[in-house]
């Protein structure tokens, strides 16, 4: 899809070809297509089907905004899931210091149309020309292109320092494909830090995977997880005040961004969980080490992103068995959005032969296989097993003490649900 035939789906013609377009998504393209071409053109008719393919995938992210928004394929990929978005724009919005924003790489606008809904005025610039057409489509369609200004233009130009917020979300794909390498962004790292120091204020969208010598000493790094899968990572830099927090309960001393920064004590890590909004900030707690008990806990993953899992033992009274690894356990069953939790049923060195027979013993023919630190392929592995039986198991693969082990384990479901 190229901008002259996104510009003519806008048109009331293109508007009749995107509405019969969707009415025939997910039928067979050849079919599809067919039927457009009768009354439309080449270019119109792919744009079209195009755009319906897309606002059916966005429906993941942006619930039944998707219907009235706009996409181009790399845009929708690295677009920010609804909830996150609104959550972050809630924080941003929340702090005292003025809500005019400016919005570099903005991409399709996933973010800004939540900062716009929480309060702020935005200033919404992108390099790709048919980028800034789709973004400012869609501002028009949900209703905020009075508190969204969408216009071409390349960051570095942007002058920071004359808003109240800068955020920043840098595209994370080459041509070869994903990047995870930030000097490989899109501005390229150097320019992202130079808006970020002339910025009052600034949030960056960023991988979870970003290296932590990447993060400036003077921000708060928080990752976020949405149903138990991390999404992203945000670093937060500038004055803290106001609330500036999550929705849900903060644990944690030091807890307001930018606090341990203050003391020179490096970055603020934060975990966030969604759509709850619980919050966890890091304090140094470290977890002690010892043997297997009758539960081990995996914390979520924001958790283990931030290194928060002394943080996590500590709230379920548990240690590690392994120092380096992010597994937990403990004795008693303690409940929290941290981390899932399984009763232990036996631990094991790792053997094949030993453990596919003492899974025929208990008759598992069905089991989620979970590693940590061990080079075991799981699909060769469960073909292996030649599991049999009307049992279920949890095998948990890791290494206790530089030693390889598996924990045949089942899930330890809530007290309120248990009792």
């Amino acid at each position: 899809m190229d901008l002259d035939a996104f510009t003519e789906l806008l048109t009331p013609r293109g508007q009749r070809a995107l509405a019969e377009a969707v009415e025939v998504v997910g039928a067979d393209p050849v079919v599809a297509a067919t039927r457009l071409r009768r009354s439309y053109d080449a270019d119109l008719t792919s744009a079209a089907l195009t755009q319906a393919a897309l606002r059916e995938r966005a429906k993941a992210k942006f619930g039944a905004d998707a219907a009235h928004m706009y996409f181009t394929p790399h845009g929708l990929e690295q677009a920010t899931r609804a909830e996150v978005g609104a959550h972050r724009a809630r924080r941003l919005a929340g702090t005292a210091g003025g809500t005019r924003v400016v919005d570099v790489c903005c991409g399709i606008g996933g973010d800004f149309l939540a900062l716009a809904r929480a309060g702020c005025v935005v200033d919404a610039v992108d390099l790709d020309p048919l980028t800034v057409a789709v973004a400012r489509a869609n501002a028009e369609a949900l209703g905020l292109a009075d508190r969204v200004t969408v216009r071409q233009a390349d960051a570095a130009t942007v002058s920071p320092e004359d808003y109240d917020w800068l955020f920043a979300d840098p595209a994370r794909r080459t041509s070869r494909g994903r990047t995870f390498d930030p000097m490989a962004y899109s501005p390229p790292w150097p320019v992202v830090l130079d808006l970020v120091a002339r910025a009052r204020r600034a949030c960056l969208k960023v991988a979870p995977g970003i290296p932590y010598e990447f993060i400036p000493g003077e921000a708060e790094a928080e990752w976020v997880s949405y149903k138990g899968e991390v999404k992203e990572a945000a670093l937060w830099t500038g004055p803290a005040e106001g609330p500036a927090q999550a929705e849900g309960p903060v644990r944690g001393e030091g807890a307001a961004r930018g606090e341990g920064a203050a003391r020179g004590e490096g970055p603020v890590r934060r975990a966030t969980l969604l759509p709850g909004g619980e919050t966890l900030v890091a304090r140094g707690a470290e977890a002690p080490t010892g043997p297997v008990g009758r539960f081990v806990y995996e914390p979520d993953g924001a958790a283990i992103r931030a290194h928060l899992v002394g943080e996590v033992a500590e709230m379920v009274g548990g240690r590690l068995p392994d120092p380096m690894i992010a597994y937990i356990t403990g004795d008693e069953p303690f409940d929290t959005p941290w981390a899932a939790r399984y009763t232990v049923e036996e631990v094991l060195p790792f053997s094949l032969k030993r453990l596919r027979a003492t899974l025929r013993e208990r008759q598992v023919g069905n089991v989620v296989i979970k590693k940590r630190a061990s080079a075991v392929d799981i699909e060769r592995l469960r073909n292996d097993l030649r599991l049999s039986g009307d049992k279920s198991a949890v095998i948990i693969l890791t290494r206790i003490m530089d030693k390889p082990s598996v924990l045949i384990c089942h899930p330890s479901p809530p007290a309120q649900i248990a009792n």
